[in-house]
This record gives C-alpha cells, sequence and structure tokens, in this order.
C-alpha cells in the first residue's frame, strides 16, 4: 500500500533477523527504527525531533496556512527525509539557512495521502515547510455559529487520530515517531485558541497565541481548537473549557476530576504533563474523547446532569500514562493503547466509586466484547490483538477488541499473579518507557523479564501470546460479574413475568443500572409494551446519550414510532461515531428504514466530522 523502499524491506528483515537472535535487543533498541505501514516516513534515515509551528486560521476560507519548521536528525549519509501529506499544498520549502530545497510530492495513495520528499544537504538539521490546507481536510471540522451551543461565533477543532494529522501539518505522522513542539497560531481576536500543550485561560488582545509542548509526543496527539471558549478551574492543576452558556453545567460534570487525577497518581505514580484540562466541544465531535496531552477533548454527550457517565474522563486520564506516555508504535499494537488504559480507568473509578461500582462498567464492557467477536466471528483476524492493517484504514482496528479484549487480558493477568504484584509491574513499565513508544512485541520481553521469569507454570496458566495473536476469546479470560445488575436482572424477570414497569424497584439506579435494563429488554415488543415503559420510564426524552441510544435501537427493531422524532433529532445533532454506527445499522436493517436513514443522514452529514462521515457514506452506500 505504501511506498517503502527496497533499503526499508532490507532493513526490516535484517533487524528481525538479528532480534530473534536476541530478544532482549528487541526492548532496547530505538523506537524511531520501527517501520510503519501507515506512514511514508523513513525513521531509519531521517527524522523529525522537534517542530515549530506558525500558523493563520482562516474561517472564511476554511484553511490553516503558516510555517512547519522541522528540527531533525539523520544517519549521516541522508539525502532525503520524507513527510506525510494528505491534501496539503505545499507552496516552498527551504532550509534553515533560508535557501530553497528541492522536493517533491509523490503518487497518491486513498488512505495515505501523498509523501512529501525533501532532498538533503550535508549536515542539514532543519527544514521549513510553507504550506496551506484543503478546505475540506479530512482533520478540521469548520463549524459556522447556528451549528455551536452559543450560535453567535464559529469553531473550529482537529481530531489527528489515527492518521490525519497530516491533512493539515506536514508530519512524519506514525505513533513511533516523537517530537515535541513549539506553536504560534494566529486567530479572529473574538476566539480562544487552545493546543494540545500549555494553554491561556483568556483571549488575546490581538488573536495571537503561543504554544510550548517540551515534551516529545507522536503526530496523533496534535490538537487545535479555536472558538468562542471560556476556562473553569476545578483543582490545583485540573480545569474545564467550553462554550460560555456550556461553562458552567460542565464545571459541575467533572467537579471530580482532580480526585480522578489523585487516584491515578496514587496507582502509578506521577502525572508527567503539568496540566490536566478538558475542553467539551460541539456534538459534531466524533468521538468519545480524544486524550490529545494537556487538554483532553471530550463529547457534550457526557453531560448528563448526574456525573453519571463521567468515567469517560477517567479514560482520557489514564491515556496521560498508557498512550501519551507509553505509545503504541504502529497501529498494528493499538491495544497497547486501549486495553491498559480501560484497566486503568475502572481502577481509577474503583478508587472512587468502590469495587461494585467498577464491576458494572466491566460487564457491560465484557458484554460489548462477546457482541463484537459475535458479529465479527471468532476466527476473524480482527479479533486478535496485534492487528495487521497492512493496505487499510487503521480506523478499522477501532472496535471492542482492542479495548475490552486487551482489558480482559490484563484482568486475567491480575487474577493470576496478584494485584500489588502487577501493580508494581506496570508502574515499573510506565516509568521504563516513558515518552517512548513501544511494538507488542517489546511489551512481551518486558513482561517475560519484569513479570514472568522462569515461572513457566504462570506463563502457561495466562498464555498470554493465544491473546495476543490468535482471533477470538480465550477459554482462560476472567469472569465478570456486577452485584449491583443482580436487582436490575430481578426487575427484568418481574416484567417478563407480567409486572408492571411502574411497580419496579428502580430507585437509585445509575446510568449502567439502567443501561443493563434497556439492552436486555426483548428484543421483539409490540408499540404497546413499548408505550408503556417509555411512560414509566421516560427513556426517549431522558437526555442522557447513552440511554437514548440502547433506547433507539428497541425503537427501530419494533417500529415504535413515537420515538421517531427524537431518533431523528438525535442522529442530526449527535456526532459521536459510537451512537451513530449501531443506529444507521439498525435502521438499513429494518423494512423502510434505509429510506429514513438516506434522509435524516442527508440533514445530518454536515454536521459530522470526516470520521463518521466516511463510515456512514460507506454503510448507506
Amino acid at each position: 500500500m505504501n511506498k517503502l523502499r527496497f533499503l526499508q524491506g532490507v532493513c526490516v528483515i535484517t533487524w528481525a533477523l538479528f532480534t530473534a537472535c536476541n530478544p532482549q535487543q528487541s526492548q532496547e533498541h530505538n523506537p524511531n527504527s520501527t517501520m510503519d505501514v501507515h506512514s511514508f516516513a523513513q525513521p531509519d534515515v531521517a527524522v523529525v525531533k522537534h517542530l515549530d509551528l506558525a500558523i493563520s486560521v482562516n474561517f472564511g476560507n476554511r484553511i490553516i496556512s503558516g510555517t512547519a519548521a522541522w528540527e531533525i536528525e539523520t544517519n549521516g549519509a541522508a539525502g532525503q527525509i520524507v513527510f506525510d501529506t494528505k491534501g496539503l499544498e505545499i507552496e516552498k520549502v527551504t532550509y534553515g539557512n533560508g535557501n530553497p530545497a528541492e522536493f517533491t510530492l509523490g503518487k497518491e495513495d486513498p488512505h495515505l495521502g501523498q509523501p512529501l520528499t525533501i532532498q538533503l544537504q550535508e549536515n542539514t538539521e532543519k527544514v521549513v515547510i510553507q504550506y496551506v490546507t484543503s478546505p475540506d481536510a479530512a482533520a478540521l471540522q469548520w463549524l459556522d455559529p447556528q451549528q455551536t451551543a452559543g450560535k453567535e461565533y464559529p469553531y473550529l477543532f482537529t481530531q489527528s487520530q489515527a492518521i490525519l494529522a497530516r491533512s493539515w501539518i506536514p508530519c512524519q505522522d506514525s505513533p513511533g515517531i516523537r517530537f515535541s513542539y513549539n506553536a504560534k497560531v494566529q486567530v479572529p481576536t473574538d476566539l480562544l485558541a487552545l493546543m494540545s500543550a500549555g494553554n491561556p485561560t483568556e483571549k488575546s488582545s490581538d488573536g495571537t497565541y503561543t504554544f510550548q509542548q517540551p515534551h516529545p509526543i507522536p503526530s496523533y496527539l496534535m490538537a487545535l481548537a479555536v472558538g468562542d471558549i471560556r476556562f473553569h478551574a476545578i483543582g490545583r492543576n485540573t480545569g474545564v473549557y467550553a462554550e460560555p452558556s456550556m461553562i458552567e453545567a460542565c464545571a459541575y460534570e467533572f467537579a471530580d476530576v482532580q480526585h480522578m487525577m489523585d487516584a491515578a497518581e496514587e496507582l502509578y505514580g506521577e502525572y508527567r504533563w503539568g496540566r490536566y484540562d478538558v475542553i467539551v466541544l460541539p456534538p459534531s465531535f466524533p468521538f468519545g474523547g480524544m486524550e490529545n496531552p494537556e487538554l483532553t477533548f471530550a463529547t457534550p454527550t457526557i453531560i448528563a446532569g448526574d456525573r453519571s457517565l463521567v468515567s469517560l474522563v477517567a479514560h482520557e486520564l489514564a491515556h496521560s500514562w498508557s498512550g501519551n506516555l507509553v505509545t503504541n508504535a504502529t497501529w498494528d499494537d493499538f491495544w497497547l493503547n486501549e486495553g491498559f488504559t480501560v484497566y486503568f480507568e475502572r481502577r481509577i473509578m474503583e478508587a472512587i466509586e468502590g469495587r461494585p461500582y467498577a464491576d458494572m462498567l466491566a460487564l457491560i464492557g465484557f458484554q460489548d466484547l462477546k457482541n463484537t467477536i459475535q458479529r465479527l466471528g471468532d476466527t476473524d483476524p480482527d479479533t486478535r490483538l496485534k492487528l495487521d492493517l497492512k493496505g487499510r484504514n487503521p480506523d478499522d482496528g477501532v472496535t471492542d477488541v482492542a479495548y475490552e479484549k486487551g482489558f480482559a487480558l490484563l484482568r486475567t493477568i491480575e487474577q493470576a499473579v496478584g494485584r500489588e504484584r502487577f501493580d508494581a509491574f506496570l508502574k515499573k513499565y510506565f516509568n521504563s518507557h516513558a515518552f517512548n513508544s513501544v511494538t507488542t512485541e517489546e511489551f512481551l520481553d518486558y513482561y517475560q523479564k519484569e513479570l514472568i521469569g522462569a515461572d513457566s507454570a504462570l506463563a502457561k496458566k495466562i498464555n498470554i501470546r493465544q491473546w495476543i495473536y490468535e482471533p477470538g476469546l480465550p477459554g482462560n479470560h476472567a469472569e465478570f460479574s456486577s452485584e449491583r445488575f443482580e436487582a436490575v436482572d430481578q426487575a427484568l424477570t418481574e416484567l417478563e413475568n407480567g409486572s408492571a414497569p411502574a411497580q419496579l424497584q428502580t430507585q437509585n439506579w445509575s446510568t449502567h443500572e439502567w443501561l443493563h435494563f434497556i439492552r436486555h429488554l426483548p428484543e421483539n415488543m409490540d408499540s404497546a409494551q413499548m408505550k408503556t415503559l417509555d411512560e414509566a420510564f421516560h427513556f426517549t426524552g431522558s437526555g442522557n446519550s447513552e440511554l437514548q441510544a440502547a433506547w433507539f435501537l428497541h425503537a427501530i427493531r419494533n417500529r415504535y414510532e413515537a420515538a421517531y422524532p427524537a431518533l431523528e433529532e438525535f442522529l442530526v445533532h449527535v456526532g459521536r461515531r459510537k451512537f451513530l454506527i449501531p443506529l444507521y445499522t439498525a435502521l438499513t436493517e429494518s423494512p423502510g428504514g434505509k429510506e429514513m436513514a438516506e434522509l435524516i443522514y442527508r440533514k445530518a452529514r454536515p454536521n459530522y466530522h470526516y470520521v463518521s462521515r466516511q463510515t456512514i457514506d460507506e454503510l448507506l452506500r
């Protein structure tokens, strides 16, 4: 799929043969030497180390323009350096001394974009790329005022993961390549600019903002948000940004973030990034959250008014260790980010809310995993933890497998070795690999050396290679149960036996208990049954996005037309892909539903980010 040179292939084969004979060496080599099939970069030849970014944000033309000045390192004989680009207009390239540099843009690949190859002179240490983005750059979501909460100012946010950073910055767009950065950003004077770095808390008088990120990060963590945004402090190094009309509600929702930070540091060591703030974006944001360093991007669908959905913030905070501090070297190793983060997230929630609460999260996740494996098939290679995404969009690997199978493996290891020993192992893993990217094989080397040692019986009991390299769910997985769901199951039994919904004992149920209840309602219900449930529990108009999305699946399946207006409103205004894909899929599989889906999508599509549009375009094709 990509344009790797013959020399790179030789390097990979040579390295594979060398590490086969020297397994210890595989955990010690420079992660920048890892070949990434989703990048044109040749890091063994020439690699970036620091970025000085100077850009201007133009809402009128929906473009970003400016310069990316890259400090680089070479192997001494490098004649060129290769960057990733997608839809960028490269206006000029110079060396650090200002002299023009020869460059070429290669053939375009539908997933990877185009390689930008810059010829190097002897001892070249810096290249400066002057460029302009496309108005439809995949990473950039330009919003009109009507698409924001305030309805007065435009808004811009980026989504660089997995390989979209190349559509707004010419970069070596691989998670195995890390760099520090400084940035100067010019925006309209009535807007605030924020990045994945140290951030301002007030608008500047001239619309100019400067940023510093001294820690090396991969390109997918480059982030920018520009809008009518305000800040509210929460704790000693935590706070929230949001549009003015939402800031108080967001500050209330995230009141426990400082407690999450304290719990996280107690578990796995010092938070290395200075501040931890959250920005609540407009509803078109395609994910629940994005763990951009120092500034988590979050969906407004977690603002439920009762702090019931903030485990998502615990997840993004956990990424400050598992993902941002220690990163998957390629997208085939994605589980190293997400499986570890889900485990860490649930340990944070256990510390704050207690083990029964964390058990609910674990059981819901395990149910999601089993459903995903059933849908894909338990022999499908995409149910392995170590993926093979060559020739594919790396977003294909964003499934419950990386998250929940990864979590299930780590819980299985914890139960096998004991929590205290496993915690010590994880803390040492994060510290010893801090600000580096690792492959699955490097993790396995470390796991063998630091946790298993010569204990062959323990290794056999866990059988980690089956978890990682074979499809399906191994039979030795940890068991998951929830005492709090027992009362929900009792209510479901009573409902099945003829009790009226209003008679069920549902007082003080959390969102997770309600979600378990909705998910386990009978698949086939008539309109009268749906109406009775809705009148008792007000699912259609609940305002809780998790509950609405689960309820709407029943509404589609059972043609409960009373919920259709709310379903359409939800699909038009919520851009979170986690909700969109199941709902559009259910519509396409229901009688007459595809036509309804297409009508709604025509209205909704302008409100969705590229990553959501891409998936739904294919679904409705």
